[in-house]
């Protein structure tokens, strides 16, 4: 976002669609760095998809450290969920700007995640985002991101060893 763009749709959906492809990449250092350093990231239990981290078992409630530590994991050649590495591939869709408030975006967009790794039927992880995207200047960053997955039975999804 350059100094004369106005926050909008168009802009969101360039900086989802990029992180998107960083995360299928495996780029993730790079991802890291679209982060606040303060950011979180949530997978809430399908069950109970508005639920609070605090009080109730999320299937991930990273703060930035735990995301650091999650990243350094899924790097390492010690990860057997992740080695040889899942392919992925993200879609991304109905983004919406939700609402402004103290440089703080609030954004929702649907998602399907497709998980590609050999001997193993393919995943497919479907839902939707929310995020608070912080207004840093000319650029957006990642203060929560929540993954909240529509599925009725996580058993047939396996783990969820990826980022989703």
């Amino acid at each position: 976002m350059t100094e004369k763009q106005v926050l909008n749709r168009a802009v969101v959906e360039d900086f989802l669609y990029e992180e998107a492809s960083l995360l299928d990449e495996w780029r993730l250092d790079e991802w890291l760095e679209m982060l606040t350093d303060d950011a979180s990231y949530y997978v809430p239990p399908n069950d109970a998809p508005d639920a609070d981290h605090h009080d109730t078992l999320f299937i991930v409630a990273d703060d930035i450290h735990r995301i650091k530590s999650r990243v350094k994991r899924l790097k390492s050649r010690h990860a057997h969920a992740e080695n040889p590495k899942s392919k992925t591939r993200r879609m991304i869709s109905n983004v919406r700007i939700r609402s402004v408030v103290e440089n703080v975006a609030h954004v929702t967009a649907n998602f399907v995640v497709y998980r590609f790794r050999r001997h193993e039927q393919i995943r497919e992880y479907v839902g939707r985002y929310e995020y608070k995207l912080a207004i840093d200047g000319t650029q957006l960053r990642i203060a929560e991101r929540k993954a909240i997955l529509d599925s009725e039975e996580l058993a047939r999804l396996g783990s969820v060893s990826i980022i989703l």
